[in-house]
């Protein structure tokens, strides 16, 4: 954060790329962001809510466009939210009640698990009838869940992950929703996406609170959002374009990539 106009651009950057990979696979801008800050020495909670306040922006217009083109499943929005919210806001005081430096190792455990997660979900798919899309997205071990039961423990689960890792919701809570309940792939996306936008916030304003409006490097987190708002109609062409397996594979082995160094690092 030495050079401040160069940081912003590398932000704006990253935003970009992060919401071109969210858009083509409905996960990765929390994890990705998260990563590129974590990295570049920021500690979790500030890095997080750098991320999280981007996100407030970034799932209002997505969120709002599948409601509008009707990309959601109402029934499912309540189920989510609110256990996502409750478990959104004990993950941003969990991030917070520690020191950053011991923090961030487990941070980047949480990234790199992640990471593994998407990569081998992406690596061996495993074709399922009525919820495999066209381009192989949202695909691989099922993640069972049961009725409004289920739903509750997948959004508290996802959120409180987002929360610590800067991600988590998308990768957690989508294929819940695709395979769990054999649903849609549009619909899951789209709910998701929308349920995100109220989970965003109650993060946001609890890290916030925490940690003060002013402790916020404001120029990352507008760098994040504008490259997020500028991707946003590219990522959703690229979605239909490009193989959702090979795009997955390169999300998961970036974020391998850049965390497995620091979890060594401490641990080994």
């Amino acid at each position: 954060m030495e050079h401040p106009l160069v940081f912003l651009a590398a932000t704006l950057l990253i935003g970009l790329v992060a919401q071109l990979v969210d858009g083509s696979l409905g996960m990765g801008f929390g994890v990705f962001s998260m990563s590129f800050l974590v990295m570049a020495g920021a500690y979790p909670a500030l890095a997080s809510s750098v991320v999280h306040s981007a996100k407030v922006v970034t799932t209002l217009f997505s969120g709002g466009a599948h409601f509008w083109l009707g990309n959601v499943k109402k029934e499912w929005l309540l189920p989510l939210v609110v256990p996502g919210v409750f478990g959104g806001v004990a993950g941003a005081l969990a991030v917070t009640a520690l020191p950053g430096q011991a923090m961030r190792p487990w941070v980047a455990g949480i990234l790199l698990a992640l990471g593994l997660l998407i990569f081998f979900r992406y690596l061996r798919p495993r074709r399922q009838a009525g919820v495999l899309p066209p381009n192989g997205d949202h695909v691989g071990h099922p993640l069972r869940t049961r009725g409004r039961l289920g739903l509750v423990a997948v959004g508290g689960v996802a959120a409180f992950v987002d929360a610590i890792g800067g991600g988590g919701w998308g990768p957690i809570a989508t294929p819940g929703l695709v395979l769990g309940h054999n649903s849609d792939p549009v619909k899951a996306i789209g709910t998701v996406n929308l349920a995100e936008f109220f989970v965003a916030v109650a993060i946001t304003v609890t890290l916030l609170l925490r940690i003060g409006w002013t402790s916020v490097p404001w120029g990352p987190t507008i760098g994040l959002m504008i490259g997020g708002a500028v991707a946003a109609p590219g990522a959703a062409y690229l979605c239909r374009r490009l193989p959702g397996r090979l795009l997955g594979m390169a999300v998961g082995g970036l974020l391998i990539a850049s965390n497995v160094g620091t979890v060594l690092s401490t641990w080994g």
